[in-house]
């Protein structure tokens, strides 16, 4: 049966955190997704997956149960306090109160070992399907700018038919600084409300976000606002004259 990839109608693959102790299974996912035209990072423990997921953006999170480090259940218990990311797990474990117990703490599908790569994808791109329309479910009130277009969507913005570019997370950011623009946010409340975590001073990822953010408005020829550091408190989106 072929199945037609999501990834053909939009922007950029979506991103896939495969996270399986297993190497030759780890191996066959990685390989066949890639095919398959999605973007797959893979690791094999789970503090180290928590970890990733916690500081990228991924589209969904394919994970094992059984890990090295961190259970698969554990990892998605403390996912659901701060990610809305979509989680399949999958497991050798088949009984009915392991499949409970991954439901309950808040997976979208599971996998029960031993299983098809071709039924593998079609449960991704079940669940992904489900999430963007749920999205689109959502209206969106989106920010105003005197050049840019922004589409929630696609997690970007747009400026004579040029993309930005932004990663979900620079999109993020850059709609609530645009919302807010000419007000200093500090970087407490950007880390909560953008990063989805408590704010350290020792904590660069802010500070790499927005460089980029900057970068890619620059090689679009934004001119109409310039994201500025107010040292010691925070950010803000200055409008420049025209």
């Amino acid at each position: 049966m072929q199945v037609l990839s999501m990834q053909a109608q939009s922007r950029a693959p979506a991103r896939i955190l495969a996270i399986e102790d297993d190497p030759l299974l780890a191996a066959h996912l990685h390989d066949h997704l890639r095919h398959r035209g999605f973007d797959v990072t893979l690791r094999q423990d789970g503090e180290e997956g928590l970890g990733l997921a916690r500081e990228e953006d991924f589209d969904l999170i394919l994970m094992d149960i059984l890990l090295p480090g961190r259970s698969g259940l554990e990892v998605l218990a403390s996912l659901r306090h701060e990610r809305k990311v979509p989680v399949i797990l999958m497991s050798a474990l088949g009984a009915e109160q392991d499949r409970i117990a991954g439901f309950s703490q808040g997976a979208d599908d599971y996998l029960p070992k031993p299983f098809s790569m071709g039924e593998m994808e079609v449960r991704i791109e079940a669940v992904l399907r489900r999430v963007a329309y749920e999205r689109q479910e959502a209206p969106v009130d989106l920010p105003q700018d005197p050049q840019l277009e922004f589409f929630e969507q696609r997690t970007d913005v747009c400026l004579g038919g040029q993309w930005a570019g932004f990663t979900p997370t620079e999109y993020r950011l850059f709609d609530l600084l645009s919302r807010s623009a000419e007000e200093v946010l500090s970087k407490p409340f950007l880390y909560q409300q953008v990063l989805h975590r408590a704010f350290s001073q020792h904590d660069r990822s802010l500070d790499m976000h927005v460089s980029h953010i900057r970068r890619k408005l620059q090689a679009v020829g934004y001119s109409a606002g310039r994201v500025e550091t107010v040292w010691g408190k925070g950010y803000v989106l200055t409008r420049q004259p025209s």
